[in-house]
C-alpha cells in the first residue's frame, strides 16, 4: 500500500467524501468506480457503493437514457450507505451532467470532460445552450479537463490509434480522482496488468492514461481541492471488498461445506441475479454443480430434483422468474424437500425496471403459490449480510425440510462494502441426518419406510433414493400423513393443510428474537426489512442528533416472524415502516398483530437516502 500524497502539497483531511462517476454506458464508469473503490478498500477506508446501470442495452450514445453511474462513499468511520448526495461528480459528457447534476450537494465539485461538450453532444443531451457557460453550474466548483485530448496525447508515443486511445479516458479520470483523494495507483496498475495480460498495447495505453490523469492533478494547481480520508478503525481481521451477489454465492458454498452436502444451482440468466450463477460456476473445487437451464421452470425443476437426490438444491432469479417458478415451489412445499429460492428483487411489474432496485416481492414470496403453501422467508440487510443470510436460508431448509425464499435486491446485489472474512469456527453448524432404516411396521409386521412420519418438530425424514429398504414415493397429489399414500379424503386434506402451516410456524422457535437499536425508550418504533437497513440506521442517528430519538427493529426473518415481535410492536405508540414498495410489510404486521403500522413508501428505482428518510419520519411524526 502506497500513500501517493505529495508531502509538499497541502492536503485537507475530511472524515468522509461521496464521489459519483457518470458517463455513457461505453465510458467504463462501472470499472472506474470499482477500481477507485478497490484502491480505497486497500487503503483501509470503510465504504459503500451504489452502481446504477441504464435500463436499455444499447441506448443511443450521448443520451440521458444511456448514462451509467457509480457512486461511492469512503470514510474513516463506520458507514452503512453510499451517501445521500455526491460531494464530487465526474461527468464524462453532457448527458451525464444533465442526468446527475441535481444530486450533487450545493457547492459541490463537478469535474467535466470538456472535450465532449460540443454542439452535437449538447443537442443529444437535451441542452439548448452550453451548461459550462450559461450559468447552469453557478454555485458549484467546476474543474474542466480535456480528458479525451490528453488521453490521446499520452497514448500517441505508444503507437495507439486515436480512437483506441479514447477508450482509456476513464483511466485518465481515475488517475485524476486518485490524485485528488490521495488514493494509491499501484493496486490499479497491478489490476491492469492482470486483467489485460497478453494485450501489451492495451496495458500500456491504460497505464499511460492513468498516470497522465494523476500527473494532470499534480501540475494543474488543483491542490486546493485535494483531500484525504484516513483509514477507518475496523475490527481486526482479513477483509475483502465484496458485493451482495458474491457474498451470497460464498455463503451458499460455506453452507454446503458446513452441511457436508454438495451444492447444485439450477438457474436461468436474469438481471440482477445472473452474477450468482457466474460466481458459483467458478467453485467446482468445492463440489458445486451449476446448470444454466433453458428457462426458469427447468431451472427450479432441476434444483428440486437435486434436493430429492440429497444435494442442497438452489435456484436464483428475479421477480419475473419467481412467478414462473411458482408451481414448482408449490410442489416443493408438498414434497417437503429442502430448496433455496433466491429472489434478487428489481423494479416491476413484468419486465419493469430491470436494472433498478425495488423490494416489492414480499407479498408474492409470502402468498404467491397455489393453495395454502407456506414457507420460510429470509431477507438480507446489506451486501455483506448476504453471506450470512444465505447460510441461514440453507440451515432452515435442511433443518426443517422445507423450501426457503431468500430475498435480496439490485441495490444489495451490485453494491459493495468491506467484509471481514469469518473463521470457519464462527460459522454455524448445519447437521444433516439421512434416514438409513425403516421407521414403521407394515400390516403384516414387516419393517417399512414411511416418508412422512414426523419428529417432534413435524419434520419428515430425508431418504436418499436407492437406500436399501427405504423405497418410497412422493409427489404433488395430496398425501396421507405418515405413509405418503395418495389421499382424497377431505378430513386428511384439512389435517395436512393445518399441519403444513403449523410446521412452518414452529420454525419461530429456531430463529433469533427480534432486537431493538436506537433509543428503545422512545414511543416511536421504525420497523424495516431488507436493504432499507443502512438508510434506516443512518436516519435514526440523524434523528437522535435532531433531538427526535426513535427505536429501530430490523427483520431478517419475515415468515415466520420472530416470536417476540408482537410484544415489541405492542409496546410502542407509533410504528413506522419504510419500504421500497407500497406497504407490504405494513399489511403483514397489521394482519398478524393488529397494529396501526404507517407506511413510508419509495418506489423510484433508487434506495432510500438517510436524510430523506429522516425527514419523512419527522413528517410522519408531525
Amino acid at each position: 500500500m502506497t500513500d501517493t500524497a505529495d508531502r509538499t502539497t497541502e492536503v485537507h483531511e475530511v472524515d468522509h467524501v461521496v464521489i459519483r462517476f457518470a458517463g455513457d454506458s461505453g465510458d467504463g464508469m462501472q470499472l472506474t468506480g470499482d477500481r477507485f473503490t478497490s484502491a480505497s478498500a486497500l487503503y483501509g477506508n470503510d465504504l459503500a457503493t451504489l452502481p446504477e446501470y441504464p435500463a436499455e442495452i444499447r441506448a443511443p450514445a450521448g443520451t440521458v437514457a444511456g448514462v451509467s453511474a457509480f457512486q461511492v462513499q469512503i470514510s474513516d468511520h463506520d458507514i452503512t450507505t453510499p451517501g445521500d448526495a455526491p460531494d464530487v461528480l465526474v461527468a464524462m459528457n453532457p448527458a451525464a451532467l444533465r442526468a446527475e447534476l441535481d444530486r450533487v450537494v450545493p457547492g459541490g465539485t463537478v469535474i467535466v470532460n470538456v472535450d465532449t461538450f460540443d454542439e452535437r453532444n449538447l443537442h443529444k443531451a437535451g441542452y439548448e445552450s452550453n451548461p459550462l457557460t450559461d450559468g447552469t453550474l453557478d454555485g458549484y466548483t467546476v474543474i474542466e479537463v480535456p480528458m479525451t485530448r490528453l488521453t490521446r496525447d499520452a497514448c500517441e508515443p505508444l503507437g495507439v490509434k486515436p480512437r483506441d486511445a479514447e477508450r482509456s479516458k476513464n483511466f485518465f479520470a481515475l488517475g485524476l480522482v486518485s490524485w485528488l483523494f490521495s488514493r494509491p495507483l499501484e493496486p490499479t496498475i497491478d489490476w491492469i496488468h492482470k486483467k489485460f495480460a497478453g494485450r501489451d498495447q492495451v496495458i500500456a495505453a491504460n497505464e499511460a492514461a492513468l498516470r497522465a490523469g494523476h500527473a494532470f492533478g499534480e501540475t494543474s494547481e488543483l491542490s486546493a481541492y485535494r483531500v484525504r480520508v484516513r483509514p477507518a478503525h475496523l475490527p481486526a481481521g482479513t477483509y475483502t471488498n465484496i458485493n451482495g451477489n458474491t457474498a451470497l454465492s460464498w455463503g451458499l458454498v460455506a453452507a454446503s461445506q458446513k452441511a457436508g452436502l454438495p451444492l447444485f444451482l439450477g438457474s436461468y440468466p436474469i438481471t440482477p441475479a445472473s452474477d450468482i450463477l457466474h460466481e458459483l460456476a467458478r467453485h467446482k473445487n468445492f463440489g458445486v454443480r451449476t446448470l444454466q437451464a433453458e428457462d426458469e421452470i427447468a431451472a427450479v425443476g432441476a434444483a428440486l430434483g437435486a434436493s430429492y437426490g440429497g444435494h442442497i438444491g438452489v435456484t436464483t432469479t428475479s421477480g419475473p422468474g419467481l412467478a414462473l417458478k411458482a408451481e414448482t415451489i408449490g410442489l416443493a412445499v408438498s414434497l417437503e424437500l429442502p430448496l433455496v429460492i433466491v429472489d434478487v428483487q428489481r423494479g416491476g411489474p413484468s419486465t419493469g425496471l430491470p436494472t433498478k432496485t425495488e423490494a416489492a416481492d414480499l407479498l408474492f414470496a409470502t402468498y404467491g403459490r397455489h393453495g395454502e403453501a407456506p414457507l420460510p422467508i429470509v431477507a438480507a440487510r446489506s451486501s455483506a449480510d448476504c453471506f450470512d443470510a444465505a447460510i441461514e436460508a440453507v440451515r432452515i431448509a435442511l433443518t426443517h425440510m422445507t423450501p426457503v425464499i431468500l430475498l435480496t435486491d439490485g441495490y444489495l446485489a451490485n453494491g459493495t462494502e468491506p467484509w471481514r472474512i469469518p473463521e470457519i469456527a464462527e460459522l454455524p453448524d448445519i447437521p444433516v441426518r439421512f434416514a438409513t432404516e425403516p421407521n414403521h411396521t407394515g400390516p403384516d409386521g414387516e419393517p417399512v419406510f414411511w416418508p412422512y412420519l414426523r419428529d417432534e418438530n413435524l419434520v419428515r425424514p430425508w431418504a436418499l433414493p436407492g437406500t436399501p429398504g427405504l423405497m418410497h414415493r412422493i409427489g404433488g397429489l395430496e398425501k396421507q400423513d405418515g405413509s405418503g399414500n395418495v389421499s382424497y379424503d377431505p378430513d386428511n386434506h384439512e389435517h395436512m393443510v393445518h399441519l403444513r402451516a403449523e410446521r412452518i410456524a414452529r420454525i419461530a422457535e429456531d430463529i433469533p428474537l427480534a432486537s431493538i437499536d436506537g433509543d428503545a425508550s422512545s414511543d416511536v418504533l421504525v420497523v424495516g426489512w431488507g436493504s432499507t437497513w443502512g438508510a434506516i440506521r443512518s436516519a435514526v442517528q440523524l434523528l437522535a442528533e435532531r433531538g427526535r430519538p426513535v427505536a429501530h427493529c430490523h427483520l431478517t426473518h419475515l415468515n415466520p416472524f420472530p416470536r417476540n415481535l408482537g410484544e415489541i410492536l405492542a409496546s410502542y405508540r407509533r410504528v413506522l415502516v419504510p419500504e421500497m414498495n407500497l406497504g407490504q410489510l405494513s399489511r403483514l404486521l397489521r394482519a398478524e398483530y393488529l397494529v396501526d403500522a404507517t407506511t413510508i413508501s419509495k418506489v423510484r428505482g433508487r434506495p432510500f437516502m438517510a436524510a430523506e428518510l429522516a425527514d419523512r419520519i419527522e413528517e410522519a411524526l408531525s
